[in-house]
């Protein structure tokens, strides 16, 4: 880990590629796929469909990104250890996109999207790993905080260009929008980020390779009740996420419920805006803990409000709460992990196992929420969707609670 404090405009260049991966996903999840989805199969069929997709490819992403991490760990290349797979998986990346966009069926869809999950965890894997890299410890709640701060601009712009150009059947031309946006985010970290090429070289022994990927929850707790606490919430938001447009077709009876769902979403960061960069630089002084325990159970106690089935307008109102909940959860939880990351040595590594707590959720969410949705709507009277939203209460519960189990962080 670097010790030498990073000036604003370099802390910026850092930042700047999660505003192109936050673009890239902000509506992809969120809007397009659900509405790609609806392109192939029949309505009643649309949730068991989607949870399939997205089971897929959050699995990919979830094998993806330790193993690339400790490969990028031993990197000695003279671009440095994380650049170099960034540029490959980037490009790669919105090649793949393309695909997305001309295919003609489910089938060719669904190969592309596995294509982009891959190749953007190349690239995303190798990049979360240069924070802890780059940063000195006394600036990590602020890096953090301007990540979030790239995280709400990417995903509101995304959300945004998506419900405009969507609804105006310009379907096609927002995957080439992805693509440029992904292009300027790869150029700036190729050409702003300075990186010190890796000088120790570790021996490739396969079993060693392996056996690196286990982190011992007794040597490390802090790590292991990181990892535990930070899925059980992603679990939350991404029940929450992956149901959204099929819950304001279904329950709110919005007819156009594309719009409705890029409205919600950009309510949601609005919301969190207002807390994110504050959040991190916050953390910087009263500890991570507090805020990432207080973000949790308000975006437990929002979820719980789609109980009662409220009109869109309440929906967005409640959208801003959960939003404010969503931004201080992002902009200190990152702060948090490189805070009790295992080894400095093996960053690329061990932000990859990080990460599974969220691709790990990402299989888990839409694989249940799927099956909820499917087996309890003959019940009638939307009761499949309040089991899912109690499903989300209780998992947003148990992640908050279990951030007080981490000791040695702030």
């Amino acid at each position: 880990m670097s010790s030498q404090k990073l000036s604003g405009s370099a802390l910026f260049y850092l930042s700047l590629y999660w505003f192109s991966i936050n673009f890239h996903w902000g509506a992809l999840l969120t809007v397009v796929i659900p509405a790609e989805v609806l392109r192939f199969v029949a309505d009643a069929e649309k949730a068991k469909y989607l949870g399939l997709v997205f089971f897929a490819g959050a699995f990919i992403a979830m094998v993806t990104q330790p193993i690339i991490g400790a490969i990028s760990d031993r990197s000695g290349s003279t671009w440095g250890r994380r650049r170099p797979y960034i540029l490959a998986g980037g490009l790669a990346n919105c090649l793949a996109l393309l695909g997305m966009a001309y295919s003609p069926k489910l089938s060719w869809f669904v190969v592309a999207f596995l294509l982009v999950q891959f190749f953007n965890n190349v690239s995303g894997s190798a990049y979360q790993a240069l924070i802890p890299d780059l940063v000195p410890e006394d600036q990590r709640g602020t890096a953090s905080g301007l990540m979030g701060v790239m995280t709400m601009l990417g995903t509101i712009l995304s959300l945004g260009l998506a419900g405009i150009m969507l609804g105006q059947g310009a379907r096609v031309l927002f995957y080439w929008v992805i693509v440029g946006i992904m292009m300027a985010g790869i150029l700036v970290t190729m050409f702003k980020v300075k990186e010190i090429p890796y000088r120790y070289q570790e021996p490739w022994v396969f079993r060693q390779f392996l056996a690196s990927f286990w982190v011992s929850p007794r040597q490390f707790p802090d790590f292991a009740w990181l990892w535990v606490s930070r899925a059980l919430i992603m679990l939350g938001f991404y029940t929450l996420l992956n149901f959204l447009e099929y819950y304001l077709k279904d329950v709110t009876g919005l007819v156009k419920f594309i719009e409705a769902t890029t409205g919600v979403g950009a309510a949601v960061m609005v919301g969190a805006a207002v807390s994110t960069f504050f959040s991190g630089w916050l953390s910087d002084r009263i500890g991570r803990r507090i805020i990432v325990f207080t973000a949790g159970m308000l975006m437990g106690v929002t979820a719980l409000t789609f109980l009662a089935g409220p009109a869109y307008e309440v929906i967005l109102g409640v959208a801003v709460v959960f939003g404010i909940g969503y931004g201080a959860f992002i902009s200190v939880d990152w702060a948090l992990a490189v805070d009790v990351l295992p080894s400095a040595r093996s960053a690329g590594k061990d932000m990859g196992l990080w990460g599974i707590s969220v691709t790990l959720p990402q299989v888990i969410a839409p694989l249940i929420g799927g099956q909820v949705l499917y087996y309890f709507h003959p019940w009638g009277g939307h009761w499949e969707y309040k089991i899912l939203y109690l499903i989300a209460f209780a998992y947003f519960l148990a992640g908050s609670l279990g951030v007080w189990k981490i000791r040695k962080a702030k």
